[in-house]
């Protein structure tokens, strides 16, 4: 059920270090996931494919707008969060006002934080925690040429 998957910090952190107690690697990736599409599918495949819980931060309305600029988020924070939450390969999700996954990452101490390819290791905010804390930081391929961003540009184009 849906509702089982999407958490608040508190409730997360105790279920992330339960489960780490009895050996499970959890895994840390966050994003934005306005207008879901077969990248964000892929890539969440592929960051569950690196441990066996994969936590997924999701921006809130207010720091997409931040981020992204007024015209954004297109879809509101309750379906994106939903929508990240009925996915096979998520197991956990939880939502963020911060600009940056930065207190989520210190709350949670994931053994693994994924990011796409886009990134450079050492620039993926929390990737020194991460490593501090004998984690691992990873990144996934991303899909050529799919991107909200692009998805966005087309529908603008055709109207």
């Amino acid at each position: 059920m849906l509702k089982d998957k999407i958490k608040s910090l508190r409730s997360l952190r105790r279920i992330v270090f339960g489960l780490q107690k009895k050996g499970k690697k959890i895994i840390f990736t966050n994003g934005c996931f306005d207008i879901l599409h077969l990248g964000h599918a892929q890539y969440l495949e592929g960051a569950k494919a690196l441990g066996d819980v994969l936590v997924v931060g999701v921006n809130s309305d207010n720091s997409v707008k931040r981020i992204k600029g007024k015209s954004r988020p297109i879809v509101g924070q309750k379906e994106r969060i939903s929508l990240i939450a009925a996915l096979e390969s998520v197991d956990y999700t939880v939502l963020f006002n911060e600009d940056t996954p930065a207190r989520l990452i210190q709350a949670l101490r994931p053994d693994v934080l994924v990011k796409g390819a886009d990134w450079k290791k050492n620039d993926i905010v929390g990737a020194s925690f991460v490593k501090s804390n004998g984690g691992k930081v990873a990144t996934v391929r991303l899909v050529n040429g799919l991107s909200t961003s692009n998805i966005i540009k087309k529908i603008q184009h055709r109207l």
